[in-house]
């Protein structure tokens, strides 16, 4: 069973398998596919509209074709996972498309040829003096192209929701076009609509009529093209679902630089086997887990942990894949390979979270559930009632499909991507980035906001904080040595120093006899003003080694840096320890005002680390936010949101490292700083371009904004045709009513949706506002 990917968790005798899944038009089909495959003994499976995977518990005595089988008698594809070798694809075909950007070309070809064909069948119904004779016939010549090659997917997904006694927004697509069309059809070859010079007159009268003089091709061709606009933008926001999975695992590296032999070659990464050792020089990423067999260094683990302060590592420490070398060469045995890397289990943890969360249906398909049996309800009884009253088979047959025709909303095809294009495009000027419709929903009752600590309420980066001198020292002086002396270094702690020293003091001086005591810091002849001294820089232990102890004030500066979560560096010089230089992950100066503005939305703020206690209760403290957890493992973090959310708490996830990937997927609705890593902006639905954390409340409220904008488009979308429904039944419609409820219903919802232009964010956030 190669397919099957057997995974520890599960019971013995059982294997897991992900299915590639076609043909689904709406969040019915996931729920249809789902059903159909819970039915089968022994198997558990859930199904992902957004990513096209069903995720498939099942007993090892089936066979994953029987599983194909099943998904495909429910009217739909499925396609099994690919061989591992087929997984790493030549490099040649790197550049080829994928089946999703194919599904996308396909999808975006069909629009542009329907829209193309559309527009004069709509000119031509629509204004009376560019009807010339047999205007009429060149509109069923554009039209019908329109209904039977642009709106095939809706048929066919209405013929496979027919086969399942289901109906959804592609029933009503199908039966109001094949309406309109039928109905044009029976006009042109048997009424009299295809007689020479045959006009629709531009008047509004109600009267009876037995419909042979009317055609409503341009309600056909044009509900298509409008339906299918929606479906492309839609398409095309979720074809980045399965993104945060490539990004995460386009993290680690692609080869290695193994020990083979006494002799290092370089090989690809997956070449590495348990056991091998291999060299990580400065700069370079860890291939894979292990532990270090020789060497000593600073390991910058922010891509993974989110946490800005490097990790002093040795011989015996365990390093993580993916992460950064930051200080002097390492050898480092291998001890997880491949999918059991602490990476892959973290894209694993991305794609269970996506799998896991529940699909939004799409409300146009509620409602259409509910309104197309409605219609031909309706219409079967109209046809009934007028043949009972004698009317005539003709006019009881025009009243029938003046029903069906009526009930096909033009403005149901805009509703949505109009409100989203205009909401999207305001966002993208506030510095804010939707993903999708489904998106817009999670944000109406979410009431917790989880804000990460590093990179989101802090800056992700270590900053020089203070300079704490001993008595009868000069602050400057001791951060122009301490600045001087570090810039040898490529620590990210000395970096932060002379980054800060640069800035307060200038031009540093010459440094000469440099020398790094491993784990401890650095020392060094610093030079400068006529005078030299001798100047050691780093741990506590590095001074007293010389004798230079820390005066009573600068034991204690020490230890309260500490216990804020910060780190305090000695530095002393000419026999004598001469002052504290405090560096710490600062609080950005938005963060305050940013919570405050959450809390003014009903939001109960969280704040979330792998940090310390004492650390995190101190960035708290200086933000405004009650609730701490702390000491959170990376992995973790997806376990605190589920908590939370099996509280009962609807949850919104701000983050922007590598860690906090699943965590947001797994989260209601989730947020990425734009400053942080591909993967938590892929696996999030909004995006914050810039790195201010206020712009997440704007972001809700645009997001809420946008979805009450979809919701009132779609009430007026129905209510413009229910209220036409009457004059149908009642055989009064002709085509400019039809014509007319379709343009007020489209003009409408375009206007409401145009008012999103008007979205300004909070006062206090328009400063930072980007010129549009």
């Amino acid at each position: 069973m190669s397919s099957a990917t057997q995974d520890r968790t599960l019971p013995a005798g059982s294997a897991q398998i992900e299915l590639e899944i076609g043909g689904m038009t709406c969040a019915s089909c996931a729920a249809r596919i789902e059903k159909r495959l819970n039915k089968m003994a022994g198997v558990t499976a859930t199904v992902n509209y957004a990513t096209e995977k069903a995720k498939v518990t099942f007993l090892e005595s089936i066979e994953p074709l029987a599983l194909v089988a099943e998904v495909e008698k429910a009217g739909y594809t499925a396609a099994l996972p690919a061989p591992p070798a087929a997984e790493q694809p030549q490099e040649a075909d790197e550049s080829a498309p994928s089946a999703a950007d194919e599904r996308v070309r396909a999808l975006r070809q069909r629009l542009l040829i329907s829209a193309a064909l559309t527009v004069p069948v709509i000119a031509m119904a629509m204004v009376p003096a560019i009807q010339f004779t047999f205007w009429q016939w060149l509109s069923l010549t554009l039209a019908a192209p329109v209904v039977a090659y642009g709106a095939w997917p809706f048929h066919r997904a209405a013929w496979t929701n027919l086969r399942h006694g289901a109906a959804t927004m592609d029933t009503l697509i199908s039966v109001g076009t094949l309406a309109a069309l039928g109905w044009s059809l029976y006009a042109l070859f048997w009424g009299t609509a295809g007689t020479p010079g045959m006009t629709h007159p531009f008047e509004l009268t109600i009267g009876r009529s037995d419909g042979s003089g009317n055609i409503y091709l341009e309600a056909a061709a044009g509900v298509t093209t409008f339906i299918l606009a929606g479906r492309y933008f839609e398409v095309r926001s979720k074809r980045r679902a399965g993104s945060a999975l490539k990004a995460l695992l386009e993290l680690g590296s692609k080869d290695v630089a193994v020990v083979r032999d006494g002799r290092e070659q370089r090989v690809p990464i997956g070449q590495l086997a348990v056991g091998d050792v291999f060299v990580v020089r400065p700069g370079e990423k860890v291939a894979t887990d292990g532990v270090i067999v020789e060497g000593t260094s600073a390991i910058d683990a922010s891509m993974l942990t989110g946490e800005s302060v490097p990790v002093e590592v040795s011989p015996g420490d365990a390093v993580v894949g993916a992460t950064v070398n930051a200080g002097g060469r390492l050898t480092v045995r291998a001890t997880r390979v491949g999918a059991d890397t602490q990476l892959a289990q973290m894209a694993r943890l991305v794609e269970d979270a996506q799998n896991g969360k529940a699909e939004v249906q799409r409300l146009a398909d509620k409602v259409s559930g509910i309104f197309v049996p409605v219609v031909i309800t309706l219409a079967v009884a109209t046809l009934g009632f007028w043949l009972g009253t004698g009317a005539g088979i003709s006019s009881a047959f025009t009243a029938a499909v003046a029903v069906l025709i009526i009930a096909c909303p033009c403005a149901l095809g805009l509703a949505t991507p109009t409100a989203l294009m205009v909401g999207t495009g305001r966002g993208a000027q506030l510095g804010i980035l939707i993903k999708g419709p489904e998106v817009l929903e999670s944000t109406t009752g979410v009431d917790t906001v989880v804000l990460d600590k590093t990179g989101t309420v802090t800056t992700g980066q270590m900053t020089l904080v203070e300079v704490v001198p001993a008595e009868g020292e000069d602050s400057e002086r001791i951060l122009r040595l301490a600045g001087a002396l570090e810039d040898a270094s490529e620590h990210p702690i000395a970096q932060a120093i002379v980054k800060g020293a640069v800035q307060r003091v200038g031009t540093l001086p010459r440094v000469e006899d440099f020398a790094n005591i491993e784990g401890l810091g650095v020392q060094g002849v610093v030079a400068g003003d006529g005078t030299s001294h001798a100047v050691l820089v780093g741990r506590t232990r590095l001074l007293e080694e010389w004798s230079q102890h820390l005066a009573p004030e600068l034991e204690r500066a020490r230890t309260e840096a500490e216990a804020k979560g910060r780190t305090a560096v000695a530095v002393g010089w000419d026999g004598k320890a001469r002052g504290i230089v405090v560096v710490a992950d600062a609080v950005k100066p938005t963060s305050a005002a940013a919570v405050r503005q959450l809390r003014a939305l009903g939001l109960r703020p969280v704040l979330l680390t792998g940090d310390n206690a004492s650390a995190a209760r101190a960035v708290a403290d200086e933000v405004g936010i009650e609730e701490v957890i702390a000491e959170v493992m990376p992995a973790d973090k997806v376990d605190v949101v589920k908590r939370l959310q099996g509280e009962g708490r609807k949850v919104a996830m701000v983050g922007d490292g590598v860690n906090d990937a699943a965590a947001l997927a797994q989260a209601d609705l989730g947020l990425a700083m734009g400053t942080g890593t591909d993967a938590a902006i892929e696996a999030a639905d909004l995006t914050l371009v810039r790195g201010d954390l206020r712009i997440a409340a704007d972001a809700i409220r645009l997001a809420r904004r946008t979805l009450a904008t979809i919701k009132s488009n779609l009430f007026w979308a129905f209510a413009y045709n229910v209220a036409a429904l009457p004059l149908a039944a009642a055989g009064l419609l002709n085509p400019m009513i039809a014509g007319a409820a379709m343009a007020f219903s489209s003009v409408f919802v375009v206007s409401n949706s145009l008012r999103l232009r008007r979205f300004d964010a909070l006062p206090d956030n328009r400063t930072a506002e980007p010129t549009a």
